[in-house]
């Protein structure tokens, strides 16, 4: 199969269920609304997708790499397709939460399964050019879910959005079922792996822990700092969400952009170098966010900027990481996804304190001085992991 083909496949896959990941934030007075409850009650919705999607990270890892890969991914878009269109039929917040709860559920496996099957069938000379573009492909749909949300639900209502989600997901299961046949052959697959024995093997070992905290903070401070910027371009420049979409496309076009160029970076500066220069564009994206509170080029800029330093760095970060366990590459891509998303997950919640507290602007000041000091603590952090896997690794 081709294998730019198979890049693309995969990442319209990321795109759906990280655009469906951020959706519900837009929609949700609307559905508050519909269902005849005050907004902050139809919040669980948001905690019911995000509770499994964090734990089945780390189901669907060793079960892709006993069974493979080609078929947990397309088998559990299929259910996710589902679950999301069920969800235009709910019509209470518990039934609501429980369906959306599936629907998180089936969406963890996708992303980190998706990297450990590039893992597999692209050599390591492309591989971070491949995953740079897959996850390019990806968090646009992250960039974009806002906006489109708030299209589909300005045009239609939101129940259309989970409709219309379900069925673009659907066919982008058709279109995997038909394509990944001819990849599968080149996926492992051991009947026999286990399931705990892999991650207390990664986190044993010295280098990939302390690749995986690299990563984990990356998750505090950059998703962190992603999280709030819908919310900064409404309370300083009053856009409604479909502009809101359209400027932070910006991110998505950086994280693309990146993905491509990052693979020739890493090449000429070496992995280490390019993670921490990564880390540091983040860094001063975060600043310019700060600067331009009242201009919006220069916010814009600073999306931009966040998208494509996120991309330098992480895109690297995932290359690195697919060479920790080839035996068990599902379960080590699902912890880079686990520990990634558990510090997203931290850098929400503290960042909405620190707001609450001191306003967006120390947030953000806050989160580009995290970012400055994880991305020089990364250089000594990540020096044998970057030159290849461990001994004890490669047996994994």
């Amino acid at each position: 199969m081709n294998r730019n083909r198979l890049v693309i496949l995969l990442g319209m896959a990321g795109f759906i269920v990280m655009a469906d990941n951020w959706v519900v934030s837009p929609i949700l007075p609307a559905i508050a609304k519909s269902v005849g409850v005050p907004a902050a009650g139809a919040g669980a919705l948001i905690a019911a997708y995000m509770l499994p999607f964090g734990l089945f990270q780390l189901v669907f890892g060793p079960l892709a790499d006993r069974f493979g890969k080609s078929r947990v991914i397309i088998g559990t878009l299929a259910a996710f397709s589902v679950a999301t269109a069920l969800l235009a039929l709910g019509t209470t917040i518990p039934a609501l939460a429980s369906i959306r709860a599936l629907t998180g559920l089936f969406a963890a496996a996708t992303m980190p399964i998706s990297l450990a099957l590039i893992g597999d069938v692209i050599p390591m000379e492309q591989r971070q050019q491949a995953i740079g573009s897959f996850m390019g492909i990806a968090f646009l749909g992250q960039a974009l879910s806002m906006g489109i949300g708030g299209a589909i639900a300005y045009f239609l209502d939101w129940r259309g959005v989970f409709l219309l989600y379900g069925a673009f997901a659907a066919l982008v299961t058709i279109v995997l079922w038909r394509g990944l046949r001819t990849a599968a052959g080149g996926e492992t697959r051991n009947p026999n792996a286990p399931v705990l024995r892999p991650y207390l093997d990664l986190l044993r070992d010295g280098a990939s822990l302390r690749t995986y905290l690299v990563i984990l903070f990356e998750g505090v401070f950059l998703l962190g700092s992603f999280s709030y910027l819908g919310t900064v371009l409404a309370e300083r420049f009053q856009l409604s969400f479909l502009a809101i979409g359209g400027v932070m496309t910006a991110f998505g076009v950086g994280a693309v952009v990146a993905g491509r160029t990052g693979a020739a970076v890493a090449a000429r500066f070496g992995r280490t170098r390019t993670i921490t220069g990564g880390l540091l564009l983040a860094a001063i994206a975060d600043g310019l966010v700060v600067a331009g509170s009242g201009n919006l080029w220069v916010t814009g800029v600073g999306i931009f900027l966040l998208g494509f330093g996120f991309m330098t760095a992480h895109s690297t970060l995932l290359t690195v990481a697919t060479e920790f366990a080839r035996s068990a590459r599902g379960a080590a891509m699902s912890l880079v996804t686990f520990a990634f998303m558990l510090g997203g997950a931290a850098g929400t919640q503290l960042g909405a304190r620190v707001i609450g507290a001191s306003g967006s602007n120390t947030m953000y000041v806050a989160y580009g001085v995290g970012l400055a000091v994880l991305g020089f603590l990364a250089t000594p952090a990540l020096s044998s992991a970057t030159r290849g896997p461990s001994p004890a690794q490669a047996t994994t």
